[in-house]
């Protein structure tokens, strides 16, 4: 290096000796230069690989727990589109329930214990699964589907003029807590007078073999009434609609 006097302080120059070719201080001084740079770049990866270690074990913690699937406890295609128009993702599965009516248990009591049972049939750790059960009813007699065209014309020609009790219940298990919501909801359909040919002539048309009472309200079955009477209409066909929403809600899931 270069030293120079002035005033007497001695300043020690920091350029390249001058007695070093050109070339070699050039390639000395981007070695210099790239070593920096190396040395920074590494500071950089490693600031960053912790940082990001950082925000990793933050957010493996504070990660909210998965959403429960939703479950319809039933293979019914009229609970299924009843659910669907709601506009929330499920899944169906088929609940095996015994459905026979326990020694003097009342119809409204058998409906709920039948869509609880049918809920919590399914196994699922993390999930909010729908049961329902209908029992139709008119005096003290139990309806069950006719099965058969023979069958649901004398099933229509008995409770002709007269009024049909349907006792739905619905019940909502959350599987990962254990809460069971359930409530029956009671409709009443009284039919009008009805003669043979009427009912052949709906039967033949609307096919309503697999419904207890033999008629769909929902279709032309609405011909054959003279009154309908109750506070969910979806309860008569199968899948109390008012009260699952508010079940729903109560578990959280947004509902307009």
């Amino acid at each position: 290096a270069m030293t120079a006097c002035n005033r007497g302080i001695r300043v020690t120059s920091t350029s390249p000796s001058t007695s070093m070719p050109r070339e070699a201080q050039v390639r000395s001084s981007a070695s210099r230069g790239n070593a920096v740079f190396d040395m920074a770049a590494d500071y950089t990866f490693r600031a960053f690989n912790c940082q990001n270690r950082k925000l990793s074990k933050t957010n493996t913690t504070n990660m909210p727990s998965r959403d429960p699937v939703l479950i319809l406890a039933s293979t019914s295609t009229y609970r299924a589109n009843l659910l669907d128009r709601l506009r929330i993702p499920f899944e169906t599965s088929a609940p095996a329930v015994d459905e026979s009516r326990l020694p003097n248990e009342t119809f409204n009591i058998m409906a709920g214990r039948l869509s609880q049972a049918k809920a919590r049939a399914i196994r699922h750790s993390n999930a909010l699964i729908i049961g329902s059960d209908q029992v139709a009813v008119v005096g003290d007699q139990q309806l069950h589907k006719p099965g058969c065209v023979n069958s649901a014309v004398e099933q229509l020609e008995m409770i002709s003029g007269r009024t049909v009790d349907f006792y739905t219940g619905v019940s909502l298990w959350n599987t990962a807590t254990d809460r069971c919501q359930t409530k029956v909801v009671q409709y009443k359909a009284t039919l009008r007078d009805l003669n043979r040919h009427e009912i052949e002539a709906y039967v033949a048309a609307d096919s309503p073999l697999d419904c207890a009472g033999a008629f769909k309200w929902e279709r032309l079955g609405i011909s054959l009434m003279q009154a309908l009477e109750g506070a969910d209409p979806t309860a008569l066909e199968g899948l109390p609609l008012i009260a699952l929403c508010n079940m729903l809600r109560n578990e959280g899931l947004a509902l307009p």
